[in-house]
C-alpha cells in the first residue's frame, strides 16, 4: 500500500505557519518584491498558470475582507485576502483564470504541496467571515496575530480558528465491507461512512455511534489509519478501520439513501471504474478512497 500522502488531497505542505503566540511585529511587510498572495473571489481562487501563488500587485483595489499572513514558503511570505465573486472577471483571461478549491484539487491544477497551503489559506478566511463577532458579548472583534486570532475590543475575550473532527471509516464484516451513499452525493457513488465528533467522545466511541445511527451495525474493534485536512470548511477526517459485528443493515433514510456490504472483487471494481452496476468509488484525493484501497489489498 503506498503512503497516504503520495494520494491525499490537502496533506502536503511546505509552509512554516505563523501562529497565535507570534506578536504582531513578527508579521513581515505584504507590498514586497518577494511576498506572495492567495486571492479567493467568492469562492473561486486567482490561478496563475500552475500556481495560486500571485504577486501582491496583481490584487490592488480588489481586497474586501481580512488579510491573513499565513507563514513562510520557500523563504517568501505567503498571505491570504478575500474578494468579492465579480472580482473573478478581472482573472478571467490567461495567463490567469480562477477555480474552486475542490476543482483544482481533483484536476491537480497546482503542485500537491500548494493545495495543502490552499487548505490552510481557505479555511482561515472563511473562518473569519463566520466569527466577525465575540461569541461572549457580541461586539465585532479584530483580527490579530497576523489572522491567527481575533480579539473583542469590549470584554478582552480571544477567539482561535476552529478546526472540526470528523471520523470516517472502512467497517469490515470477513471479506465485505460496508459502504453507503448520502442522498448529496454524486449519481452511482458509495463511499465509506463518517461523522462528526461530538463533545466529550472518543474517536473510538464517535465511529460505533456514527455506525450504528446510520445502518444498525455494531462495531467492535476500532483502528486509526491516517487523516486528512477537509478545507470544507474547515473539519479534520479521522480515517479508520473498524470491524462490523452485524449483518443486517437499517439505514436512516435521513441519513443515508443506501448502504451494502461489498466484496473485495466488488470495491476493486469500484476503484477501477469497472463495476458492473456502475457503482462508483470517490475519487483518489479523498480518504475513503485510500481506506478502500487498503481494504481490497488486504490491510484493514
Amino acid at each position: 500500500m503506498t503512503d497516504p500522502r503520495d494520494t491525499l488531497g490537502f496533506v502536503r505542505n511546505r509552509l512554516v505557519r505563523h501562529s497565535a503566540e507570534q506578536p504582531e511585529e513578527a508579521v513581515p511587510a505584504f507590498d514586497t518584491a518577494e511576498a506572495r498572495l492567495v486571492l479567493i473571489c467568492g469562492d473561486r481562487i486567482v490561478l496563475r498558470g500552475e500556481t495560486a501563488l500571485i504577486a501582491p500587485a496583481e490584487a490592488v483595489g480588489l481586497e474586501g475582507g481580512t488579510r491573513i499572513f499565513l507563514g513562510h514558503r520557500d523563504g517568501r511570505p505567503v498571505f491570504a485576502a478575500a474578494a468579492p465573486a465579480e472580482a473573478a472577471e478581472r482573472f478571467a483571461a490567461a495567463p490567469t483564470r480562477t477555480l474552486d478549491l475542490r476543482s483544482i484539487a481533483t484536476e491537480s491544477a497546482v503542485e500537491a504541496e500548494e493545495l495543502g497551503l490552499l487548505a490552510v489559506a481557505k479555511s482561515m478566511l472563511d473562518w473569519h467571515a463566520r466569527h466577525g463577532f465575540c461569541a461572549n458579548c457580541g461586539t465585532a472583534t479584530v483580527a490579530r496575530a497576523g489572522g491567527f486570532r481575533r480579539e473583542c475590543p469590549s470584554c478582552s475575550a480571544h477567539h482561535f480558528p476552529r478546526v472540526d473532527p470528523v471520523v470516517i471509516m472502512l467497517v469490515r464484516r470477513g471479506d465485505t465491507c460496508l459502504l453507503g451513499r448520502g442522498p448529496h452525493f454524486r449519481p452511482h457513488m458509495y463511499s465509506c461512512l463518517a461523522g462528526f465528533l461530538e463533545p466529550g467522545e472518543t474517536i473510538e466511541d464517535a465511529v460505533r455511534r456514527e455506525v450504528f445511527e446510520e445502518t444498525r451495525i455494531r462495531v467492535g474493534a476500532v483502528t486509526y489509519r491516517t487523516s486528512q485536512p477537509w478545507p470544507f470548511p474547515s473539519s479534520l477526517m479521522l480515517g479508520c478501520a473498524a470491524e462490523g459485528l452485524d449483518a443486517a443493515i437499517v439505514t436512516d433514510p435521513s441519513e443515508l439513501e443506501d448502504a451494502r456490504w461489498f466484496t473485495r472483487t466488488d470495491v476493486a471494481a469500484m476503484l477501477a471504474g469497472a463495476h458492473p452496476e456502475g457503482i462508483q468509488a470517490p475519487p483518489p484525493m479523498a480518504i475513503a478512497n485510500y481506506l478502500m484501497r487498503a481494504f481490497v489489498a488486504g490491510e484493514t
